[in-house]
């Protein structure tokens, strides 16, 4: 079973009027700028499915059709590929064991051409190596079977909401330069792919450089309201961005949290 729990055929997908009205009641919309309109813009996202498994497929199909978004399934790595090719997607689930062509190897491909959809991979494999595997090869968000459809799609609508929010300070520290606006990332005159979730991290960590973020203070920055996280994701993510950074660029404060370091 890929769910802990059936798609509800009542329709208990997200309300939009419901989550604005307790939007407001929370005083989120003045933390969140453009939320509500964001919500709206959500149900127009184009998103690849990439999964060979039939009955997973068609419940993911279903589930994501009734959230409103346009959908595209491609059964094997051949067909995810050439579908890439001929469409701009918002967003691309990914499976890893695939027959024809292996998930990890599409994903590489994919940010090797400057393939700049979110990706989220959606795999049975849940170690820790393995999450880290999947986010060094250019994943945004990793998510182990079975999930909860609506812990998929709470995922779904953060990566989304995201891509939505105008941001346009380029921030530049000891030889990293990250622009919001773009996306774009250059670290000592080369670029550098950073998922959503580094670059968020990233961002957070470089407000006051220097100064400690606790843990919690970063889970704030990098999730939504309305995720629930898993206690190692903070670590997974600082991993793998000192694999591209160097080891000193972040520095770790026993019990307290996370630096970026102020001199090279």
């Amino acid at each position: 079973m890929l769910a802990k729990k059936p798609v509800a055929p009542d329709g208990k997908n997200l309300n939009y009027d419901a989550a604005l009205g307790a939007l407001e009641k929370m005083s989120l919309k003045s933390r969140l700028p453009g939320f509500a309109s964001h919500f709206y813009k959500l149900k127009s996202m184009r998103i690849l499915l990439i999964e060979d498994d039939p009955m997973i497929g068609e419940s993911l199909e279903e589930g994501l059709f009734k959230e409103k978004y346009q959908i595209d399934w491609a059964r094997d790595g051949l067909e995810a590929e050439t579908l890439i090719a001929a469409n701009s997607y918002h967003l691309i689930l990914l499976d890893l064991g695939l027959p024809k062509k292996q998930g990890l190897e599409i994903l590489q491909n994919y940010r090797n051409a400057k393939g700049r959809a979110a990706v989220m991979i959606i795999t049975a494999r849940d170690s820790t190596s393995d999450r880290i595997v999947g986010l060094d090869a250019g994943a945004d968000d990793y998510l182990v079977k079975p999930f909860d459809l609506d812990e998929l799609f709470a995922r779904l609508r953060a990566l989304l909401r995201r891509s939505l929010v105008p941001e346009n300070r380029e921030i530049f520290h000891l030889g990293l330069s990250l622009n919001p606006s773009t996306h774009e990332v250059v670290y000592q005159g080369n670029s550098l792919h950073l998922s959503v979730h580094e670059f968020k991290l990233m961002l957070a960590l470089l407000d006051e450089p220097g100064r400690v973020v606790s843990k919690s203070k970063l889970e704030e920055k990098l999730y939504g309201w309305d995720e629930e996280i898993e206690s190692n994701t903070i670590e997974v993510y600082i991993h793998s961005l000192r694999k591209k950074l160097g080891q000193e660029f972040i520095k770790n404060v026993r019990g307290v949290g996370y630096k970026v370091a102020n001199k090279s």
